[in-house]
């Protein structure tokens, strides 16, 4: 294969490890950068043929003129969703753009669980106490998942895989997608609703959704209103999905029994970075963290090391393809 060099924008040692893993001999000339890919940043790309860019990059029409001045040919995401992308720029200026359609769902639907778990039955609370020694109780009790109705919004391979780990613990699953899956929701056990009913029906609910301008602020103070009082909220998909304000009056007055999040609507800039010596300029994201029954990480639902093989496999091989003049992954082109 000829040597192909890519700027790898957002890079972390998690991310240059598994994708140097996977281009063993195979050419490539990595550029691993730190920061992240925009309008600003992009002529660090000079030279390169591609760039790989992850869910922060904010990969518009700006970035992605900048990109082509300095003679980019691909941008390949690092991840499945791309609403940080404008695909129609990047058409029009004779940019690729490929992603990687689909990686470890069992990742990201174990940790919606994993939130899920720790959250009903306080684990992290415990954890602290219990460094302190304070071996009380008091406060740490949760509920039984067995018997109780989990709601799943968007039954995609990762809405699927979570969808049937609850059923796992006896719960009664319930979905809603309008791209219903009625053979797997018979052999699994799970019975597709109406939105309305789901809200109101479900002592948990899990957001495996993409955002699109249909979804962005699906959960918001209308939506809501439907939701089974003290019922608790699970997002591990996107941030947008949710209307923060709304969700903050929510908790304020005991609508929302808890809420669980791996992602956040305004979270670039702010997740993937340590900023334990800054005052967090977010106020939103700040009121949410003082709120006992608020359990947030920092979108790491991916990271697991199968997740990010099957990521360094996919991105490696549309740069191969690039170079060497051959079709892109199937089902990974977006231009």
């Amino acid at each position: 294969m000829p040597v192909i060099t890519c700027a790898v924008f957002d890079a972390r040692p998690y991310d240059t490890d598994a994708l140097r893993h996977a281009s063993a001999d195979l050419g490539i000339d990595w550029r691993f950068l730190e920061f992240r890919l925009t309008a600003h940043t992009a002529p660090a790309a000079r030279g390169a043929q591609a760039v790989c860019a992850f869910v922060n990059d904010q990969v518009d029409r700006p970035c992605l003129e900048a990109l082509a001045a300095e003679g980019v040919k691909l941008v390949a995401l690092r991840g499945t969703g791309f609403n940080n992308v404008d695909v129609a720029a990047a058409r029009e200026l004779g940019i690729s753009v490929t992603r990687v359609p689909v990686y470890s769902p069992y990742a990201v639907a174990e940790h919606a669980v994993a939130l899920l778990l720790t959250l009903n039955r306080r684990i992290h609370r415990a954890f602290n106490r219990v460094r302190e020694l304070n071996f009380s109780l008091n406060g740490l009790v949760g509920f039984d998942l067995h018997g109780k109705t989990a709601g799943i919004l968007g039954t995609g391979k990762i809405g699927r895989v979570t969808a049937q780990i609850l059923r796992g613990f006896g719960m009664t699953v319930l979905a809603h997608d309008p791209f219903k899956d009625r053979e797997w929701a018979a052999r699994e056990g799970v019975d597709y609703v109406d939105a309305s009913s789901l809200l109101g029906l479900s002592d948990v609910l899990s957001l495996h959704l993409p955002l699109t301008p249909e979804t962005r602020h699906l959960i918001r103070a209308e939506t809501l209103e439907l939701v089974k009082a003290g019922a608790i909220l699970i997002n591990v998909s996107r941030g947008a999905l949710i209307d923060t304000t709304a969700l903050i009056e929510a908790l304020k007055t005991g609508r929302l029994g808890g809420v669980a999040l791996d992602v956040y609507e305004e979270e670039e800039g702010v997740f993937f970075e340590d900023l334990s010596d800054q005052v967090l300029q977010d106020d939103e994201l700040a009121r949410l963290l003082t709120f006992p029954n608020v359990l947030i990480t920092a979108h790491q639902a991916f990271l697991t090391r199968e997740a990010l093989a099957d990521i360094a496999r996919a991105t490696v091989a549309n740069l191969e393809a690039l170079a060497d003049g051959h079709p892109f992954v199937e089902g990974s082109v977006l231009t």
